[in-house]
């Protein structure tokens, strides 16, 4: 890593608020990463005959998205951010402590009904932190800070999984819970400890409970949709999340199927681990190299460059004929990941007016979800019926090729716009 990197990360941990806020994200990734990994192992093993509680529970986890995406947003531009995303981590807290409770009295029913309520409660976190992150740095510091957090999803990467395996192998899946709720804890703690102005806090003033109405709800939704669609740029941006989604949910299972069916019959689930190691290793690798191209370059060149990369990965990864170049082909792919995700995300954070931040940002889950919910859907009905894997890798490289092309022509263009649309 070099000079460079070391000083725009330290200039941006020298903010002693944002620091708060960065240490407590990871706090709470931590204890959700361990109690999620540990209660799937947890379901395995006790009810190893019904695979489907595993998946059940990933729907627990995952549905809610849809369910309050309406709200999020609404409620982190109208109410205390600071309170939302604290008191969202308190809940999530006191939801996994009556988690462990059912685990001990072994209710299933009762599990997976407080997992549904604990992940609708967290969809309320992040619009709100990503309001406060961007209310606490500057312009120039976004892309770091973006680059920070990127760092870390690698890091739950390469070792989420086996912090999770050694706390239940250690704990139990009780034991696990209560670390997943002790850091939910001090990440509510962490944020409610910063101190942070009343502009970042209430940008558009406060709003009580009853001025909340649904009619309000109603309206602060259309308002984000046509701030949205009335930018170019970020509707721009936000097409390429589409695409992205499809890919996501393309690539949670082709990989799977290229091992099982064509490179490792006999072993793709040793595999797949070694593919997550390499996987979290090049976004470990690319991460810090983003961040730093991201204040050389501009940024849609980079996004541009990170679509072709990854273009070209996806699209060779179908056609592997050997495991090294399989891995090869996927470290490409996993590189490319950062050099759209950092310059995007920071870009997102200097364009969109701080007043609409949360209602944008409660826009782009169900966005992305729903993409990659339509991605699975044409993959059960396409394969193997209709398409070899081959041809399905290449299908989604072109997707991605396709949309490196398009912000060719549309990027340049667009980022030269100085009068972006005003809050509503």
């Amino acid at each position: 890593m070099s000079l460079a990197m070391f000083q725009s990360f330290f200039s941006v941990f020298a903010n002693r608020t944002y620091r708060k806020l960065f240490l407590a994200n990871f706090t709470s990734e931590f204890g959700s990463t361990i109690g999620t990994v540990a209660f799937a192992f947890y379901l395995l093993d006790r009810f190893s005959s019904q695979p489907g509680y595993a998946t059940m529970a990933e729907l627990m986890i995952s549905l809610p998205t849809l369910c309050v995406f309406w709200i999020v947003g609404v409620l982190a531009d109208r109410m205390n951010r600071q309170k939302i995303a604290a008191n969202a981590d308190w809940i999530r807290a006191g939801l996994t402590l009556l988690i462990l409770a059912a685990l001990w009295a072994g209710w299933v029913p009762v599990i997976f009904a407080l997992l549904f309520v604990r992940s609708a409660v967290g969809r309320f976190f992040l619009p709100a932190e990503a309001a406060l992150v961007q209310g606490v740095l500057d312009q120039e510091e976004y892309t770091t800070a973006v680059g920070l957090n990127q760092m870390v999803s690698s890091v739950f990467l390469l070792f989420g999984s086996g912090l999770g395996a050694l706390c239940y192998w250690n704990l139990g899946a009780e034991g696990a819970m209560a670390v997943d709720a002790a850091s939910f804890f001090l990440s509510g703690w962490l944020i409610r400890a910063c101190r942070i102005s009343r502009e970042v806090l209430l940008p558009n003033g406060a709003t009580s409970w009853r001025e909340l109405k649904p009619s309000v709800v109603f309206l602060d939704l259309k308002a984000g949709a046509q701030y949205v669609l009335s930018y170019p740029l970020l509707r721009s941006l936000l097409f390429g999340l589409l695409i992205l989604g499809v890919v996501n949910g393309g690539l949670t299972v082709l990989p799977m199927f290229l091992l099982k069916y064509k490179l490792a019959p006999d072993s793709y689930q040793a595999m797949t681990v070694y593919q997550g190691i390499v996987f979290g290793a090049a976004l470990l690798i690319g991460s810090p190299v983003a961040s730093l191209l991201a204040k050389k370059i501009p940024l849609y060149r980079l996004i541009i460059f990170g679509f072709l990369l990854g273009a070209v990965g996806i699209g060779c990864t179908g056609f592997a004929g050997s495991m090294p170049v399989y891995y090869a082909c996927f470290a490409l792919f996993a590189l490319s990941i950062p050099l759209v995700n950092i310059p995007f995300n920071g870009w997102m954070q200097q364009i969109v007016d701080p007043k609409m931040m949360g209602r944008v940002q409660g826009w782009i889950t169900p966005l992305t979800q729903s993409s990659q919910s339509l991605a699975l859907a044409l993959l059960a009905w396409l394969f193997p019926a209709h398409f070899t894997l081959p041809t399905l890798f290449l299908c989604v490289g072109s997707l991605v090729l396709l949309t490196a092309l398009f912000y060719t022509y549309a990027l340049p263009r667009y980022a030269e716009e100085k009068n972006p649309p005003s809050a509503a």
